[in-house]
Formats: structure tokens, C-alpha cells, sequence
């Protein structure tokens, strides 16, 4: 009977998805003193549940589930978005949940919404931005919660996205840190266990809606991500670079989609509840 009741659960990879980015801003709060910004979570969150309600009904396409996306999104922006106003967290949530509503070619929204919503913001207020340094220097606590990242990735068949990564991006900071300029090993990994490169690359490049669907051309993608990435972050100093990178790196999505074929992903089966005026 129990294994019955939670196999809604199990089935659906968001509830994954959810519990993940759950502990990793409950960790935040309980242990990195982030509960000062309680008040912009609780503005992230309902206003991407509100936005992403009026969107289902603008497109009259109702369903059981429609809260999960929205709750996602809320979440990584949470963990992401950094801002001294709640008009801009407000702002924030708009543009990500609007985006997946606005912005779509072929049945698919284009940009990964929290990364969307981070550029976008960012662009037009000038008063938000990504902070790397938030995560302190708990290299347990983030080597756990990949861990945990590789476990969700499995439920959705997603893991070769990470991997990829730091495969191309670790192993090239790799060669230039300790190869190149000879630095300390421990150089190397402070510069690949930010928090903000965890979520990067166990959540933003694993959306299973906005990277290419076939894993030939994903991995492709991503590592074409990765490098240039790598470039930026080495060259110009920019450390958010991944985020920046994937943004302008979207839209050529639909080109891979295109030459390397496979079907698009299903979160889990649904039944629509269409609504009729």
C-alpha cells in the first residue's frame, strides 16, 4: 500500500528535482545564514505560482500538475538571484515563468526560465546579480549535494550533462591552473566546487526542456557551453561566465534538435484538464 502512494512520486521526475533544490536552500538557510532573505523567497515563490497559473489559463491548457514547473523555477531563483529589492525579485519571477510562455519554438520554451530571468533581470534593473561567494567554503557540504545531483540526473536521464562539464570545463581549469601556471591542486578544486557552478550544471544545463534532446548533440552543446565558459572565466576574469554562456547559447538549440533527432522529454504522463470559456 505505501509503495502504491508513492509511486505518483517516483514516477514524476520534478518531485526529484524539487527535493534537490529544497535541501540545497534549506542548507543555506539553516547553515550559511541566508534566512535574511526569507522575505524575497516568499515573493519568488508565490509570484511564480500566480504567474504560472495565469499563463495556463492565457494558453487554456489546464493540468494536475501545473504547480511543479512554477515551484522549480522559484526555487533556483531563490538560490540564484541576488537583489536589495523586492521589485526586482518580483521582476525576477515574471520574466522567468513569462518567458516559458512567451519565448517557445516547436512545442519548446527556449531559454532555461531561472537563467532567463537571472540575464534578463540583470540587463534591465542593473540591481541584480549572481554571487559565487555565497556558498562560503563547505567543500563537503557541495560535494554532497552533487552527490545527490547525480541521483536526481538519473531519474531523468540526464547525467551525461554534468559530466560533460566537468569533464571539458574542469579539465581544462585543470590544465591551466596546475599544467600551465603550476598552482596548488586545492586552487584547481576551489575553482570547480562553487555552489553556483553545482546548480549550474546539475540543474540549469540538465533542463531537459531547453537543451538538445538527442545525447549526441547535447553533449556536443555542452561542451561548445563549457569552453567557452572556460575562455571567459580564464581570459576576462568574468566568473558568472557559464550562466551568461548558456543564455546566448540557447537559442541555437533548436539547430541541434534538428540535426540529431530523438523525441522530446515527458516530465511524467498527464491528463489535461482543459478549462472552456
Amino acid at each position: 500500500m505505501t509503495v502504491n502512494r508513492l509511486r505518483p512520486f517516483l514516477q514524476d521526475a520534478r518531485h526529484y528535482q524539487m527535493t534537490y533544490l529544497s535541501i540545497f536552500l534549506l542548507t543555506g538557510i539553516l547553515f550559511l545564514e541566508w534566512h535574511h532573505n526569507l522575505s524575497h523567497y516568499a515573493v519568488l515563490i508565490v509570484a511564480a505560482l500566480c504567474i504560472q497559473s495565469m499563463g495556463m489559463i492565457a494558453v487554456n491548457k489546464y493540468n494536475k500538475g501545473w504547480w511543479k514547473s512554477a515551484l522549480i523555477t522559484s526555487l533556483g531563483l531563490c538560490l540564484l538571484c541576488k537583489t536589495g529589492s523586492l521589485q526586482t525579485t518580483l521582476l525576477a519571477a515574471t520574466l522567468a515563468i513569462g518567458s516559458k510562455f512567451i519565448i517557445r519554438f516547436r512545442g519548446k520554451h527556449l531559454f532555461n526560465p531561472v537563467n532567463f530571468g537571472l540575464i534578463a533581470t540583470s540587463l534591465i534593473t542593473q540591481d541584480s546579480w549572481v554571487s559565487p561567494g555565497q556558498w562560503g567554503s563547505h567543500l563537503i557540504l557541495l560535494l554532497v549535494l552533487g552527490a545527490l545531483g547525480f541521483i536526481v540526473l538519473a531519474k531523468v536521464q540526464r547525467w551525461d550533462a554534468p559530466l560533460t562539464f566537468f569533464i571539458v570545463f574542469g579539465g581544462l581549469m585543470y590544465a591551466n591552473i596546475v599544467w600551465y601556471k603550476g598552482w596548488d591542486f586545492g586552487v584547481f578544486l576551489h575553482s570547480i566546487t562553487s555552489g553556483t557552478l553545482v546548480l549550474f550544471a546539475f540543474y540549469m544545463i540538465t533542463d531537459p526542456m531547453t537543451t538538445p534532446n538527442h545525447r549526441t548533440g547535447r553533449i556536443l552543446w555542452i561542451g561548445l557551453v563549457s569552453f567557452l565558459s572556460f575562455v571567459l572565466v580564464t581570459q576576462f576574469y568574468f566568473y558568472s561566465a557559464p550562466i551568461w554562456v548558456l543564455f546566448f547559447m540557447s537559442p541555437l538549440v533548436p539547430l541541434f534538435d534538428k540535426y540529431w533527432k530523438a523525441p522530446k522529454y515527458v516530465w511524467a504522463p498527464k491528463t489535461p484538464l482543459v478549462i472552456h470559456s
